[in-house]
């Protein structure tokens, strides 16, 4: 029987984390202000401690990671990195599926691999109380999981639809001591002014975060910060921790570098966690085909134009260069694959400007076709965030059947289902349709960002 495990010790854990932007072979833009100048670390000391600021804006290549923040790792990590036989098989195909199991976290997915590292930090600087938005909740789960674990108190505004459709995630972060409310709420100013305009309004996450920073810096104690489970470079760095045990793990697999490396790709952060320490191989010479995985109806990578534009609906978040679908940007509700924000990690951003990534888009259908054939398969019931991964490792793995070639596959198991079964259960029921966002609908969405300073698309042109 093929090994269907591959597991790390305790003392085999990484010690540090990875930052890809030491290596992009061209330097990142900086982050703007309302003036379209850069702005100073010193200006974003309201919404974040300045020690997570710091890692921010470093261009060190490896940061240490402290030994209470391993302590609190080792509570699921290392994860097992797995092998997909039973899908293999019934595909019948030559490639071989690795994935990094991130399901085992205490909240089920990858996020809490920054969230406890978040609230450290915050704690260390003497932070009492943490803000933050979610999606589909996963984001909300890890952080609340992980401010229990530090004594912090926290509150997490939820997108609407997912409060309304994902009723289990809200009940796990009570659970964990956290107030989840419904974003657009009429706790914050942002979130008034959006329900007076609509007050049927879904929520995105761009209002979400509105909320979640106002919130913050309102407090006059002083002792709040907002927290965010994407997008932001500190967030790509922590997640680096899945990628650099998978280098590991591969290895006594006996591969030295995978052929594919697939992840769903929202805001970035499975997705960088995943590839970056393998974008890293790829600089260096290594043939690898990385490829982020997005909904149709939440097109960023592939159809959203790179662009500086703000992360939150209200503006209160920096200008960030990035590829972006517009910060008002409001997925349809019928959507329910997840992957619903409007922009996208810088660093992936310029890693798909560079042709380090390959984006692709999956449209929700076929990803809950491939999440059934993988519960059918494999026995686990995934996210529908990582449906799209899975989807996009199907096409791949037939791929390599068509053209007879052994491939070496690896994506990130991102999270399970078992809090998304409505999704299921409405695909199962036939209540799903496809559903790619339409050319009107994206020239609208993007008309708000045609003022915006216009970052340069620079690139070494060796891919």
């Amino acid at each position: 029987m093929k090994s269907l495990n591959i597991t790390l010790d305790n003392k085999d854990i990484p010690r540090k984390w990875y930052n890809l932007g030491a290596d992009l072979p061209t330097p990142m833009q900086p982050p703007l202000g309302p003036d379209g100048k850069p702005i100073s670390p010193a200006m974003l000391e309201k919404v974040f401690p300045m020690n997570l600021i710091e890692q921010e804006v470093t261009t060190e290549r490896w940061i240490d990671i402290p030994e209470e923040v391993l302590e609190l790792l080792y509570r699921w990590r290392p994860a097992p990195l797995k092998r997909a036989v039973f899908l293999e098989k019934y595909l019948k195909t030559p490639a071989r599926i690795y994935y990094k199991d991130e399901s085992v976290s205490p909240a089920g997915s990858h996020k809490p691999n920054t969230a406890v590292a978040q609230a450290w930090y915050n704690k260390q600087f003497g932070i009492k109380k943490l803000t933050t938005e979610t999606g589909a909740g996963q984001w909300g789960c890890a952080i609340a999981f992980a401010s229990q674990l530090l004594g912090l108190e926290c509150k997490v505004f939820m997108v609407r639809i997912s409060f309304d459709q994902k009723p289990f995630r809200k009940i796990m972060m009570r659970v964990w001591g956290a107030n989840c409310v419904a974003s657009p709420s009429q706790e914050t100013q942002a979130g008034k002014n959006i329900l007076k305009e609509d007050p049927g309004c879904p929520g995105s996450l761009g209002i979400a975060i509105s909320e979640a920073i106002e919130e913050a810096v309102g407090d006059p104690s002083g002792k709040t910060r907002y927290c965010l489970g994407s997008v932001l470079n500190h967030v790509m760095l922590h997640q680096t921790i899945i990628g650099l045990e998978a280098q590991k793990q591969l290895k006594i697999a006996g591969v030295k570098n995978p052929d594919i490396v697939i992840g769903c790709a929202g805001g970035g952060s499975n997705f960088a966690g995943i590839s970056f320490p393998f974008v890293n191989e790829k600089i260096h010479g290594a043939k690898i085909k990385i490829i982020p995985v997005e909904p149709t109806a939440c097109p960023t990578l592939t159809r959203g134009p790179f662009s500086y534009d703000h992360g939150d609906v209200a503006k209160m978040t920096p200008l960030l260069p990035m590829h972006t679908l517009g910060h008002g940007f409001i997925p349809e509700p019928i959507h329910a694959g997840g992957l619903r924000y409007h922009g996208m990690a810088p660093l992936v951003s310029q890693g798909v400007i560079e042709g380090l990534l390959e984006p692709r888009a999956i449209d929700q259908i076929k990803c809950y076709e491939a999440a059934l054939l993988w519960a059918r398969t494999e026995g686990a019931i995934c996210a529908p965030e990582t449906s799209h991964a899975i989807a996009c490792v199907i096409e791949e793995a037939v791929k390599a059947r068509e053209e007879g070639k052994e491939k070496n596959i690896l994506f990130c198991y991102s999270g399970h289902g078992l809090m998304d079964l409505l999704g299921y259960d409405k695909f199962l029921n036939g209540e799903l349709r496809e559903y790619a966002l339409p050319d009107e609908i994206l020239k609208e969405s993007v008309s708000t960002i045609l003022h915006h300073p216009k970052p340069s698309a620079q690139k070494s042109g060796k891919w």
